[in-house]
């Protein structure tokens, strides 16, 4: 039987997450318009800096801030190559945190797909006050 869309993409981002430097949690995420891959992203440090996996973790309030989160990630290279987010779906390994769905959010993205649930409830009532879909896809599996 073949792999629905979801199961498909979130696959993909499992694997996108394998890339992540920070071994506090690795998180993959992968943006897609139209079934079609528009951008990835992992936790990961700036490009050219240090990773943790090099350095060592910099840890300000019990938080590692050497990385730079999945989701923030992928916007990002999508800015970078041009390419909107507008109406696409974020396919991430675990929920977003409330700073990641503000990024989301504001880029325009319409669905979110997650693995597993990470912190932050306040995604949930904003993502419907937003007309975000918001799917859990760990019960899926």
């Amino acid at each position: 039987m073949r792999k629905s869309w979801d199961d498909y993409f979130m696959d993909i981002a499992k694997e996108v997450a394998t890339r992540a430097t920070c071994d506090r949690k690795l998180v993959g995420c992968v943006l897609v318009k139209e079934k079609y891959i528009i951008a990835t992203g992992y936790n990961g440090s700036v490009s050219g800096l240090e990773h943790c996996d090099e350095a060592g973790h910099m840890m300000v309030n019990g938080h590692c801030e050497r990385t730079s989160h999945a989701e923030a990630n992928a916007i990002v290279q999508a800015a970078k190559h041009g390419v909107s987010t507008d109406g696409a779906t974020a396919y991430i390994t675990a929920s977003p945190c409330w700073g990641c769905f503000k990024l989301l959010a504001s880029s325009g993205i319409k669905r979110i797909v997650f693995g597993e649930f990470y912190r932050d409830e306040r995604i949930f009532d904003s993502a419907k006050k937003l007309g975000i879909e918001l799917v859990d896809h760990s019960e899926k599996k």
